[in-house]
């Protein structure tokens, strides 16, 4: 039995290697792997039930989520609560909705990017969009975890690396008939609605509308400082279908 795992683990890794963009793959699969072993998923026994595991979630969070109270005059550890709460989830929804649009639009900028910039670039752009909502809500008391920030900025470079791949979307006021569009059209959109819902957020439990433009906003910016023209792509495979989900 040993031996079969050992085998399946191996033949994992050389596919994950050997894929044209392993780090997208492999950060998925982190983010999977600590929601599996965390709190929040239900699946690990050790956290109890009803009240028990109720408090075990809050003080995950609060432990390696971003709190921006703390963030500014806490321990000198609540620094690198950014770069932690990258990897954490808060329920199965946040989760499946973050790694839906990792894959989607995170094979294509790890491609052109490169494994190690597309890295760097995805952990130093999330760090500094959970920096930026957590300085515009110093005072919260609230942990912020979640993916969206770095996915956000995948998204921004992804506009301005690839603005005419076409993007299947979902829309609820055209009864969710499939439609593809191109990224400048999807993209633009997406981030005005979080701007619109930016602007009626409060500092409370809910989604972090400000991460998101931060992201996004570093995303896009990085892609045309690095890049410049020459980078962007007049046509592209068209990405994976992709859902009404949010980062």
């Amino acid at each position: 039995m040993i031996s079969e795992w050992s085998t399946a683990a191996g033949r994992a890794l050389r596919a994950v290697r050997n894929a044209p963009a392993p780090m997208t793959y492999v950060l998925i699969g982190l983010c999977c792997l600590l929601f599996a072993l965390g709190p929040a998923s239900g699946l690990a026994p050790g956290y109890g039930s009803g009240d028990a595991l109720l408090s075990a979630q809050r003080a995950y969070f609060r432990r390696w989520g971003v709190v921006p109270a703390e963030l500014f005059a806490g321990p000198a550890r609540a620094a690198l609560t950014p770069a932690t709460a990258l990897f954490l989830h808060g329920s199965w929804v946040h989760l499946l909705g973050n790694m839906l649009f990792l894959f989607v639009f995170g094979v294509m900028t790890e491609e052109r990017m490169g494994r190690v910039e597309f890295t760097l670039f995805y952990v130093g752009c999330g760090y500094l969009a959970l920096l930026g909502y957590a300085a515009a809500n110093a005072a919260s008391e609230q942990s912020l975890v979640g993916a969206s920030g770095a996915i956000s900025a995948v998204l921004g470079a992804f506009l301005y690396l690839f603005p005419r791949a076409r993007v299947t979307s979902l829309l609820p006021f055209l009864f969710f008939l499939p439609l593809r569009f191109p990224a400048w059209v999807v993209l633009p959109f997406w981030a005005a609605l979080q701007w619109a819902a930016a602007r009626q957020a409060s500092d409370g439990p809910g989604v972090a509308y400000l991460a998101h433009l931060v992201g996004f906003g570093l995303g896009f910016g990085y892609a045309w400082v690095r890049y410049g023209r020459t980078a962007r792509v007049r046509s592209a495979p068209a990405p994976a279908p992709e859902g009404e989900n949010q980062p």
